[in-house]
């Protein structure tokens, strides 16, 4: 892991240009520890998941956004399993942050969305119905 060496060395480096600073009282000390991995990794558009993921969000009649982002599709895709993240049925802001908030408007909706994906996944809808 190219970027962790790289991060500890400049994590050091600003410790020590910190403590050069200082006038007075003990040198700062900090621990540079990991706490989450996330790999980056997406799937293409046309794959099966996508393509059924959407055509739920149409027959809800919602239009579809195709992002990419940090999200617990993340590790999967990077082991080369496709996954996605769907809407959560609501409204929020400051993800990840003491000022994250969520409304829920819809989450029924979400939950159906979601039921439709899973069953069409098993296989138990096909395109004629």
């Amino acid at each position: 892991m190219k970027w962790m060496l790289f991060l500890r060395k400049r994590f050091r480096r600003a410790l020590q240009e910190e403590n050069a600073l200082r006038r007075e009282g003990p040198e700062l000390t900090a621990d540079l520890e990991m706490v989450g991995d996330r790999p980056a990794g997406e799937i293409e558009p046309g794959m099966p998941i996508i393509q059924r993921a959407l055509a739920a969000m149409y027959y809800f009649d919602i239009e579809p956004v195709l992002r990419t982002s940090s999200t617990d599709s993340n590790i999967p895709i990077s082991r080369g399993i496709p996954a996605i993240t769907i809407s959560r049925g609501g409204l929020g802001d400051g993800g990840h942050s003491p000022d994250e908030w969520w409304l829920n408007q819809d989450g029924h909706v979400a939950m159906q969305i979601a039921l439709l994906i899973l069953v069409a996944e098993a296989g138990l809808i096909n395109g004629s119905n």
